[in-house]
Formats: structure tokens, C-alpha cells, sequence
């Protein structure tokens, strides 16, 4: 299992384009993906769960990967955070 925090950086937050890219880029391996923030732990592969985060700009958000090929998985995605949902 891989878990790693990650911040928003981008000014708009999670908003829905970001949000369904992180579904897109999640339902293409086999392994489960959690978000989870302030308690409230949602499947990443869900874009109503990623939705439900309301993530604004300086948001710490725990990501979960379990499976196969979780290395792969947490790679894309967290690069993704990281450049700021490419919006910077």
C-alpha cells in the first residue's frame, strides 16, 4: 500500500475538470484508490466522491493505492497534483 499527502496548489482547487482527470487517470489500473481529507474517505475512481472533497488552493489531501500496480498508479496521479492539475 502506498499513501502520500499531497497539497492543492493550483488557484481553483479540485474543481470538475481536475476531478474527472484524477477518475480518468485512477480507472486505468487495477489497483483501489482512496482520497481522504478531514475524515471523510472517498474512492477515488468515483467522480461524485472526488467531487464531494470541495478541495480549495492549500488543501492537504492523503492519497491511498492498494493493488497490482499501485506504483504506477500513485506515480501518474501525484504527478498530476503536483503540477497543479496543470493549470500553473
Amino acid at each position: 500500500m502506498i499513501e502520500v499527502t499531497v497539497k492543492i496548489i493550483n488557484q481553483a482547487g479540485l474543481h470538475t475538470r481536475p476531478a474527472a482527470t484524477i477518475v480518468k487517470l485512477a480507472s486505468k489500473y487495477q489497483c483501489d484508490f482512496f482520497i481522504s481529507r478531514d475524515g471523510l474517505n472517498i474512492n477515488g475512481k468515483s467522480i461524485i466522491g472526488v467531487m464531494t472533497m470541495a478541495a480549495a488552493m492549500g488543501s492537504e489531501l492523503t492519497l491511498s493505492f492498494d493493488g497490482p500496480d499501485e506504483k504506477a498508479a500513485s506515480q501518474e496521479i501525484i504527478d498530476y497534483f503536483n503540477r497543479g492539475f496543470d493549470e500553473l
